[in-house]
């Protein structure tokens, strides 16, 4: 069983930055990629970046491109959103999960609390 957990989300003003954390524990999960998402409100959950445990592929969608870094600290089995120059629209419920590949972002696991982003003008 793998357990996830989201952390860092806040309240912030449009341009600033954010760090979010995801800690997995539990069973060997290194085989999979590991992915960020965000749901805001009314709205589906968006797939939003993915990295692999090995750090060697990253995926972004395009509206975070620039902005966005995904990381991976394998040691502290935790994977970073490095978000900047942050939005009104991204405001929004950051999760994240294990996927399969960058091309099936299909979530494999149950989903956390999630951390709550909110961006004000």
């Amino acid at each position: 069983q793998v357990h996830l957990v989201e952390s860092g989300g806040g309240l912030v003003q449009a341009g600033a930055s954010l760090r979010l954390s995801c800690a997995a524990s539990g069973r060997t999960f290194s085989s999979y990629i590991m992915g960020w998402f965000r749901q805001a409100p009314g709205k589906e959950r968006e797939f939003v970046a993915a990295i692999t445990w090995s750090a060697g592929s990253r995926y972004y969608v395009d509206s975070v491109k620039g902005r966005f870094t995904i990381s991976v600290d394998n040691a502290k089995k935790t994977v970073y959103l490095q978000m900047n120059s942050l939005r009104l629209e991204d405001t929004a419920v950051y999760y994240c999960n294990l996927l399969n590949s960058f091309s099936d972002p299909r979530p494999l696991i149950s989903w956390g609390q999630g951390t709550q982003v909110t961006v004000s003008s």
